[in-house]
This record gives C-alpha cells, sequence and structure tokens, in this order.
C-alpha cells in the first residue's frame, strides 16, 4: 500500500490528485475509471478540508493498493477529525426539481455512484473511509 499525508487544505487538493494518477498510470487503468476516481478523490478529499478540523488544520491520509484478477484499487481515506460517517445520510431523491431538493448530499450520492464498495470506520480517534473499484 503506498500513501500520501498532506494538511487537509484545498490547496493539498492537486497533490493528492497527482498522486493518485501517477499510481493509477501505472497500472494502466482505463482513462474512464481514472477520471471517475479523480471525481471521487476530489469530493472526499474537499469535504475532509473544510469540515473534518474545521476551524484549525489537520492532516489527512491518502492510501492506495491494487489487487489482480479481477482488477481494482482500493483507497482509503484517514483523518483525525471531527467524527462523521458520510454514509448514514440518506441519498437525495434525484426524481425531484433541482429547487425541491434539501441542499447538501449530492458529493457523498456522485461518490457511491462512482465505486463499487464503500465503508467506514471511526476507530483510534481516526475517520477511515474505504473504497475499492474494479476495472
Amino acid at each position: 500500500m503506498e500513501k500520501i499525508t498532506v494538511e487537509a487544505v484545498l490547496d493539498s487538493l492537486q497533490t493528492v490528485i497527482d498522486f493518485a494518477t501517477e499510481k493509477l498510470e501505472e497500472r494502466d487503468c482505463p482513462m474512464k475509471v481514472s477520471m471517475q476516481l479523480e471525481l471521487v478523490i476530489e469530493e472526499i478529499f474537499v469535504n475532509i478540508a473544510s469540515y473534518a478540523y474545521h476551524p484549525e488544520i489537520g492532516a489527512a491520509t491518502f492510501c492506495m493498493s491494487f489487487e489482480e484478477n479481477p482488477s481494482a484499487v482500493l483507497m482509503t481515506f484517514i483523518d483525525g477529525g471531527k467524527p462523521y460517517n458520510p454514509l448514514e445520510h440518506d441519498d437525495p431523491d434525484t426524481t425531484l426539481d433541482v429547487d425541491e431538493r434539501d441542499i447538501g448530499g449530492l458529493g457523498i450520492f456522485l461518490v457511491k455512484k462512482n465505486v463499487d464498495e464503500i465503508s467506514y470506520e471511526y476507530t483510534g480517534g481516526k475517520n477511515i473511509l474505504h473504497m475499492k473499484k474494479f476495472f
């Protein structure tokens, strides 16, 4: 497993995306999957940077590993911010008009639509979000 730890601030987002893109390219990950994962990484990291430690600043760790047969990427975000399980909220009702929907919740909905498996745990004072995407 390879990992990178950065300050959980928006300025660190591109560093995490570049790290992930490099690892995906090394594994000849299809462009469509890479683009889906970039969206996922951006959404999760922006949430951590915006809410986990607010108003303070803390660290965020992003981990990646790969499986073979079938090919898959495993990604994990870890932060020591406020306990928050993004999976415990209901998905937004996308059948409603935009002006009738509740604010928020669309980002994690998109994350769940772009990965094959996702789970959350709070252990040892850390938020840990695991995701898996087959390719």
